[in-house]
């Protein structure tokens, strides 16, 4: 049975609802990534159909491995769900206290608050589903000068807790911020 999280609405924006990604994403996933700012944040941009299928494949994959899981973050809107961010899951291992989340999100949604309520709902769901594997904590990494992420780890109760030195892929230094398990 499929994931399904969901993240109420607010204000400012429609409610989320969090699943994992489906061979039909593939041209939301091409629009998103026709932004600038999305492609120099990420290290793997989508600009094909090819690396659209891709990134789905790898999301399936990683889904089965029970390793990594990535949400495609959809908003319902009068036209028809639209894929407004994505986050992942990552380094999820057996008996390992810490996993790490990540996300993007596309250019209409930002600063609406769609990526603290899409983080909060995944990192809800990691701890509530690996609390028996030993999970304890989640990371949240992002480069020094990508303020949005500081904000966006702040705002979904992440603590910044150091900064990370430059390494290979990461051109630049970073911050880390945690999350205690509740």
């Amino acid at each position: 049975m499929p994931v399904l999280l969901s993240a109420a609405a607010t204000p400012s924006a429609p409610g989320l609802l969090l699943r994992p990604f489906r061979d039909g994403d593939g041209d939301a996933l091409l629009e998103a990534y026709r932004d600038p700012v999305l492609r120099a944040w990420t290290r793997y941009p989508v600009t094909t159909r090819g690396e659209a299928r891709a990134f789905v494949r790898r999301s399936r994959q990683g889904w089965a491995a029970d390793r990594r899981f990535s949400f495609a973050v959809l908003e319902d809107t009068p036209a028809g769900e639209r894929l407004v961010a994505c986050v992942v899951l990552k380094e999820v291992h057996p008996g390992q206290p810490a996993a790490e989340v990540g996300y993007w999100t596309a250019a209409p949604a930002r600063g609406r608050g769609v990526a603290p309520r899409a983080v909060e709902a995944v990192t809800g769901w990691a701890f509530a589903r690996f609390a028996a594997a030993g999970l304890t904590r989640m990371e949240l990494f992002h480069q020094i000068d990508n303020p949005a992420s500081c904000r966006v780890a702040e705002k979904s109760g992440y603590a910044f807790a150091e900064v990370v030195p430059a390494r290979p892929p990461f051109p630049r230094d970073g911050h880390r911020h945690v999350r205690p398990r509740p």
